[in-house]
């Protein structure tokens, strides 16, 4: 079996317990080495992945905001956290899917993006765990609350072009967790709910790598086609993403993960 047809198979996994088993499969099978590059694949992407019947997706303006004062509202943004860890996971495995072949990565490096998008993968599917195992202690369960489709909806709207892809969701979407991500450990430091916060920050600590492997692909592309990497980011935002990019901006993790500030400053 290939790594494309191992990714389609995390993405097609309806349920959650099936899809973060499906993910660390792939890693495992990976790193053996009994998976192999290229090939013939059988399956088609699947244009939406696999998912179950709840959470109901309603659009982003219609989620409501709950206050983290109460143990509802701490539930509320614990499943909210959730929802973005299980689709990072099938956008991860989408990456592998769709562009592990690609002819804009070069041969020689082929393995290593192969390995960094597996690694993703692995590390989403955790991730996803850990915060479930989270909402459960607060009496929640992962579906009792609507959720939007925004990421995956970011990656329709970039299926064909990897760059576009790379700018949209780790370099753009993720990055933007790490803007976020402290104001929301603090505030659940400050309403004394210690638990959630150790999460999150292990998630903060190991976004900045994935949103750093992001930009170094993107910057891969850039020099061997020779193209200015401010303005393709740029002129790629402008085409593929529909909102804009606001502050404020953690320029220290974004500069860890390799960002240029030139990219996103007004």
């Amino acid at each position: 079996m290939n790594i494309q047809r191992k990714a389609i198979d995390v993405l097609r996994a309806a349920e959650p317990a099936e899809k973060v088993a499906a993910a660390h499969e792939m890693a495992e099978l990976w790193r053996d080495g009994r998976l192999q590059i290229g090939g013939a694949c059988d399956t088609q992407i699947p244009r939406a992945p696999g998912r179950p019947e709840k959470p109901e997706l309603v659009s982003p303006q219609t989620v409501k905001r709950r206050r983290l004062g109460t143990i509802e509202g701490r539930a509320a943004l614990i499943h909210a956290i959730a929802h973005i860890e299980f689709n990072a996971i099938n956008l991860a495995a989408d990456m592998l899917a769709r562009y592990a072949s690609s002819p804009r990565i070069a041969d020689d490096k082929r393995r290593d993006f192969i390995n960094d998008w597996v690694g993703v993968c692995d590390d989403e599917a955790r991730h996803f765990t850990m915060v479930n195992d989270r909402l459960v202690n607060l009496d929640g369960f992962y579906g009792q609350l609507p959720a939007h489709n925004g990421l995956w909806e970011a990656a329709l709207t970039t299926s064909k072009d990897l760059a576009a892809r790379l700018v949209v969701a780790p370099m753009v979407l993720e990055a933007r967790g790490l803007d976020v991500t402290p104001t929301m450990i603090h505030k659940l430091k400050s309403v004394g709910d210690k638990e959630s916060a150790v999460i999150l920050g292990i998630i903060y600590d190991e976004e900045i790598p994935h949103v750093a492997i992001g930009t170094y692909w993107f910057m891969h592309i850039c020099h061997s086609e020779q193209l200015n990497p401010e303005e393709t980011f740029k002129s790629l935002l402008k085409k593929y993403y529909k909102g804009t990019l606001k502050p404020p901006f953690n320029d220290a993790a974004r500069a860890l993960a390799g960002i240029p500030s030139t990219f996103y400053a007004p």
